[in-house]
């Protein structure tokens, strides 16, 4: 017989299941039409889903057709009307009951997303549903404050939106709850692995009496997610890889239709000597091997302080083998099955490369038996080259290397193209808030990782995609106030470096461009004429080293808002003081009454926290973008310029600004009022030329974190479709503004200038 402490070695988890039968009995071999107006239609040419744990086939669901898509679309727009005019509580009721229809039916729907997913039921049962639920119930809020919180906004009208396999239920609450609260109704499109907790969501629709048409669901492969993004729709919200995302963003530039996208990340997990070693062991367990590795956020590169390095590893792998991989029906299971042989053939193939690329791997043992499993990895002596530290390989794959210092830390989480999120150690909060502040990344979690709540916003930056989801901010993302409502611009006459006609001056006067804050001849040593001036014609090269000289001012971005309203208070005056010298004349008064207004903003505009369910207190930083481009619009040559440029530059931006084509005088003339007014060298650059030229030069440059489009409509379209390379935010404008009145200093222009940084720290027990 073995002692006590032999049998307590000995001890193993036993088998947990969860029955399957409540999920099966629903399912009942069911063929699936898609959900239209309100009901489901008869199924057409249809594909299996399967359950990646066996292979079994679970249901049949039908293949989305561009006609499906139109259908639906017809129906989310007769609906639209009367959706938005509903009151927000009217709209919030519908909310609450999809909330509380969710909760009745939790059970069904976790075992139905570990069957259709392959994720543990404990996930499943514990994370995704409540938090799906949570999300109804904090939407619903939002509609029932709409009117007082979002004075003056309306909804887009018909959302399309496109979810990924990872997180199906989720991904769906995080798009429709607030689509809806918004006014907005909906077209989604669930992922070809795993529509069926979206297909169950459809009969809750019904039961819950929201109006036909409202929210309509088409299942199918990307061909249905391809007619869905061309279809006859508002705004488009997507989920899903950096490459289709750049797909998305081409196809939808120049249609007028809002985007949203959450793309991939390759998320940096720093931990620092002084850090609690074995949480942040466990920490890794969270962020790497939960959901198996299939998380957008997941933290799988794993940076460690030298020192610590080796007790840290030695650690991580004894945990690594200890990980449970098998049946996710299982409540002991820790890590489940991958969704698709698919995925796991590339899951695979990457790992393969990076060990040819000289990586070491290690992995917890591998279950027997049929299905789609990964087990956990750890890859360890490899070069940040390596392609398992540069691509995302979206399965249970973690990479670890060291560093020395913080600053090197910081090198290393920023040497990527993505930027969702960042997960720090460190028992030394000053450290972790430093850090947190340095990375580029739209989540950073303090202590811990993969936190999320509906209150808190989450989306990336660079590579990773634009806009939020959660809180206030996702709210905004459904909202419009389409405050540009004048007539469409036209573009200017084309620029020619022939001579012209006479410029008007007693003596020649050809005036330069300004960058780095001193006047430059342009690179080409062209100038242009316009009426009354010769101007430089800007290029290419010019574009070029105005970047770099907006890269050279970064300190800008750290300056305080107190000391940045300062600087744009004494610009206000100097250009009051030189207002003889500005020309249009009308425009004189009203440009320094702007740049009062924006001085005022300065240190105004300010971040918040949120409340969310766990013990944290979670910021949500506005933070500058960096550098910034801006096509300034032509009809109104000086109050246009400082009513773009100023908004910011005053929350914290450095700006390549494209001044009016036909009358840069104005703009070029501001030199001497910013070299008066304390802006260091390179916070506002300008540059005049043809400007298609210029803004596809700022569009595709990667330095450049977002760009401003003030242009005819053609312009705009091909600012967006260029800037797919990098995924930069643009902001293109094709409709006059009334510069003079209040849409001259929408909060837009603040809104538009800062990205979030939600930021998770420990707070209380």
């Amino acid at each position: 017989m073995p002692t006590v402490t032999e049998a307590l070695a000995m001890m193993d988890y036993g088998p947990a299941p969860e029955s399957a039968a409540v999920a099966m009995d629903w399912l009942k071999g069911r063929a699936f039409g898609h959900f239209i107006n309100g009901s489901f239609t008869k199924p057409g040419e249809t594909f299996a889903v399967t359950n990646p744990a066996t292979g079994a086939d679970l249901a049949q669901v039908s293949q989305g057709t561009e006609a499906d898509v139109a259908e639906a679309v017809k129906a989310a727009r007769s609906a639209a009307k009367g959706w938005a005019k509903l009151s927000g509580g009217q709209r919030a009721r519908h909310l609450y009951a999809l909330a509380r229809l969710m909760q009745k039916r939790e059970r069904l729907f976790a075992v139905l997303e570990t069957l259709d997913n392959g994720k543990p039921i404990r996930e499943s049962r514990d994370i995704d549903v409540p938090l799906a639920v949570r999300h109804f119930y904090h939407h619903a809020g939002w509609a029932e404050l709409l009117a007082d919180e979002f004075p003056g906004m309306r909804p887009h009208g018909v959302c399309g939106q496109i979810i990924p396999w990872n997180f199906p239920l989720l991904m769906l609450a995080w798009k429709v709850a607030p689509a809806l609260a918004a006014g907005n109704t909906v077209v989604l499109k669930p992922a070809e692995f795993t529509p069926l907790t979206a297909l169950l969501f459809a009969e809750l629709c019904v039961e819950a009496g929201l109006p036909k048409g409202v929210v309509n669901i088409v299942t199918g492969d990307g061909r249905t997610g391809a007619a869905l993004v061309a279809a006859e729709v508002d705004k488009i919200a997507f989920t899903g890889s950096t490459e289709v995302g750049r797909l998305i963003r081409q196809q939808t530039a120049g249609s007028g239709k809002a985007l949203t996208l959450e793309l991939g990340g390759k998320s940096p997990f720093i931990v620092f000597a002084e850090a609690d070693l074995d949480a942040a062991v466990e920490g890794v367990v969270d962020a790497i091997w939960f959901n198996q590795g299939e998380v957008c956020c997941a933290g799988s590169r794993i940076l460690v302080q030298e020192q610590v390095a080796e007790t840290f590893t030695a650690r991580l792998k004894a945990r690594m083998a200890k990980l449970r991989v098998g049946d996710p029906l299982d409540k002991s299971t820790d890590v489940g099955a991958v969704v698709h042989t698919t995925q796991l053939d590339r899951i695979r193939g990457l790992v393969d490369q990076a060990v040819q690329q000289g990586a070491i791997l290690h992995q917890a043992p591998m279950p027997n038996g049929p299905g789609s499993f990964c087990p956990p990895m750890l890859l360890t002596d490899l070069g940040a080259a390596n392609i398992a530290n540069t691509e995302e390989i979206f399965g249970p794959v973690v990479t670890l290397m060291t560093f020395r210092t913080p600053g090197e830390a910081v090198e290393l989480a920023n040497n990527t193209r993505y930027g969702l999120a960042a997960s720090i150690w460190s028992e030394n909060l000053t450290t972790a808030l430093d850090i947190a502040a340095q990375v580029k990344a739209g989540v950073v979690w303090i202590n811990g990782t993969n936190m999320f709540d509906a209150n808190a916003p989450f989306g990336g930056m660079r590579e990773s995609g634009f806009g939020r989801e959660g809180a206030r901010e996702g709210m905004l993302a459904y909202l419009t106030g389409d405050e540009a409502t004048g007539k469409e611009r036209k573009a200017p006459a084309a620029v020619s470096a022939l001579p012209g006609e006479a410029s008007g001056d007693a003596v020649d006067r050809t005036r330069k461009l300004y960058i780095g804050g001193a006047q430059k001849r342009p690179d080409g040593g062209y100038s242009y004429a316009v009426a009354g001036a010769q101007i430089p014609l800007g290029g290419r090269k010019d574009i070029r080293n105005a970047v770099e000289a907006a890269h050279g001012a970064k300190g800008w971005s750290k300056v305080t808002g107190h000391n940045r309203a300062q600087v744009l208070y004494f610009l206000a005056e100097n250009l009051s003081a030189r207002a003889k010298d500005f020309a249009p004349k009308d425009e004189v008064a009203q440009a320094v009454e702007r740049a009062f207004y924006w001085a005022a903003w300065a240190d105004k505009y300010d971040g918040k926290v949120h409340s969310t369910t766990g013990p944290n207190v979670t910021l949500a930083m506005k933070e500058p973008f960096g550098v910034m481009g801006i096509v300034c619009p032509e009809e109104a040559p000086l109050l246009g310029f400082v009513s773009t440029v100023l908004p910011a530059i005053a929350m914290g931006n450095r700006v390549v600004a494209v001044a009016s084509q036909s009358n840069p005088v104005p703009a070029l003339d501001l030199y001497q009022v910013l070299d008066t007014s304390d802006v260091p060298g390179g916070v506002v650059n300008i540059v005049t030329g043809p400007r298609g030229e210029l803004a596809e030069t700022l569009a595709k440059h990667d330095d450049v974190a977002a760009l401003w489009v003030f242009a005819d409509s053609d312009l705009c379209r091909k600012a967006e479709a260029f800037s797919a390379g990098n995924l930069k935010p643009v902001w293109a404008e094709s409709r006059m503004r009334d510069w003079t009145g209040p849409a001259g200093q929408s909060r837009d222009f603040l809104r538009r200038s800062v990205q979030v940084k939600t930021v998770w720290v420990p707070y209380g027990a």
